[in-house]
């Protein structure tokens, strides 16, 4: 079998929906018994103090808070994502958009909050 390379993975990641990114991710702790997320939140730190002078910005939803129908919703039109993958990601959380200029991640920021949901930029 031929080894995949780093950008060739990440390339193909790109094309996943964030349901496909999550059984992703279930499979690689199913198969090597380590949690890939663990390893990204200790990165994080790092990558964040890179991009620190960056003026594009990762909006993450946290938490959906009580009316999570209608972050659901407002999830679908911001994404584009089906109600399935909609409601996982209003259910576990997690990066909505990403590298998009600040004031777009501000204004999805505002939309998601209004809604009810708690929202950070990274």
């Amino acid at each position: 079998m031929a080894k995949i390379t780093k950008d060739a993975f990440i390339e193909s990641l790109k094309e996943m929906t964030i349901l496909e990114v999550k059984e992703l991710v279930d499979a690689m702790k199913e198969e090597f018994g380590v949690d890939p997320s663990a390893v990204a939140v200790a990165a994080a730190p790092a990558a964040a103090a890179e991009d620190a002078g960056s003026s594009t910005k990762t909006v993450v939803l946290k938490d959906a808070g009580g009316s999570k129908i209608a972050v659901i919703k407002l999830l679908k039109e911001i994404t584009g994502l089906g109600l399935v993958e909609a409601k996982a990601l209003a259910d576990n959380g997690g990066n909505v958009k990403e590298n998009i200029p600040a004031d777009e991640a501000n204004q999805i920021k505002a939309q998601l909050e209004e809604a009810g949901a708690t929202v950070e930029l990274a």
